[in-house]
């Protein structure tokens, strides 16, 4: 069925469009519900069952001022949604043999091993227990996140803060600099251009990593930052030697909106947080792994490697901001009182700080993505894509 409506809200037509199966009548009715009931600007929503695509709606405007409407091809920076599409990129490598799991990163990377690292295995990086979750020892400058060099040499010579290992704290930029730099070691390509030409084109998946073409930016929509999230508060609300300050002390000096919609932001490569796409893309990418590895041709991984990937490795209250995570190697499990996921409690994926969420569940072989642009303030997905799981799940 199409969905061709608009709904009239704070003297604007908010028009929406897409299909889904009739089956699904109730996530199109939770997807215009969100628009009713909590502040939406614009959004998009993606479900697969069995690999085939069942609801892809979209709806709303892409900017603040309501002059441009969300269409089909719009993209949207999706935050650390961007850690689960990295993790399956480099647990493809696990897959192919060209990483061990249990291998010291120094034996892919040696100029790692400085300042004690030279225990600090793969696993350890997967899961957020590498004892770096922040950089402490450099002299890098506001903006230094943007120059990939600089971080990564700051990593090698950055000390661990505590026994590698034995404790999670979410490495909310670092995770993403240290695969990219192993993945290059062993394959000559960094984590982005990886993705786009390993899994987002033979997949035909609108999602990417850094390295954004000139079309591809023009279709992005604005984000607006709830600045009373915490993870965007922490600077003025804490003490300056916080993880979650220092996590930020690489970033540009200026507001998050003016980052977070630069041109910088959307090609360079932060592959822990800069991903843009929208949720028919993401779903696309988690349908192959919600029914086995493979779909339409494109394999991604082996069945086997699949369950390596979401076998739980802790269950801990992670450091850096103080969330309890059922954490598998780089991808979350489902952890309702954190990132939620429906019901089934083998589901996996990851979210993004304001609301996005990819994940795919392999007992009900169902992949799910929401996307937003209007962040809300929860540290999780939050109420609307909650509300969308809820109703994906009860369509069934």
């Amino acid at each position: 069925m199409e969905l061709d409506r608009s709904l009239h809200r704070d003297g604007h037509d908010y028009p929406f469009a897409g299909t889904y199966d009739p089956r699904f009548e109730g996530v199109a009715e939770a997807f215009l519900e969100n628009y009713r009931v909590e502040d939406e600007l614009g959004s998009a929503v993606a479900v697969t069952l069995d690999g085939r695509p069942v609801v892809d709606l979209w709806g709303g405007f892409s900017n603040h001022q309501r002059s441009h409407h969300w269409r089909e091809d719009t993209l949207v920076c999706m935050m650390s949604v961007a850690k689960g599409i990295t993790a399956i990129c480099f647990n493809m490598l696990l897959d192919r043999g060209l990483v061990e799991l249990d291998a010291p990163v120094a034996r892919y990377w040696p100029e790692f091993a400085r300042n004690g690292k030279e225990g600090i295995l793969v696993r350890h990086v997967l899961d957020h227990t590498a004892a770096i979750p922040v950089l402490t020892n450099n002299k890098l400058w506001p903006g230094a996140m943007f120059d990939r060099e600089a971080y990564v040499k700051a990593l090698e010579d950055q000390e661990p803060l505590w026994e590698p290992g034995t404790k999670a704290a979410y490495h909310v930029h670092n995770q993403g600099y240290l695969l990219g730099e192993i993945m290059r070691r062993v394959t000559g390509r960094t984590i982005g251009p990886f993705l786009r030409w390993e899994v987002a084109a033979p997949l035909h998946a609108d999602y990417h990593i850094g390295q954004m073409l000139g079309d591809e930016q023009a279709r992005v929509a604005e984000v607006i930052p709830n600045m009373g999230a915490r993870l965007f508060a922490a600077k003025d609300a804490e003490a300056p030697e916080t993880l979650r300050n220092l996590a930020f002390r690489q970033n540009p000096d200026e507001p998050w909106h003016t980052t977070l919609n630069s041109s910088i932001w959307k090609v360079a490569e932060i592959a822990s947080g800069n991903g843009h796409g929208n949720a028919r893309a993401v779903a696309r990418i988690y349908s192959a792994l919600s029914v086995g590895g493979e779909i339409d041709g494109v394999r991604l991984m082996s069945k086997d490697s699949i369950e390596r990937m979401i076998t739980e490795q802790h269950h801990q209250v992670e450091q850096l901001q103080d969330r309890p995570y059922h954490q598998a190697l780089g991808v979350l499990l489902n952890t309702p009182e954190a990132v939620y996921m429906g019901p089934n409690p083998r589901a996996f994926g990851h979210h993004g700080i304001g609301g996005s969420i990819g994940f795919a569940d392999p007992d009900g072989r169902i992949a799910f993505s929401y996307c937003c642009n209007k962040m809300h303030s929860v540290g999780d997905n939050g109420p609307r894509a909650r509300r969308l799981i809820d109703a994906v799940y009860a369509s069934l």
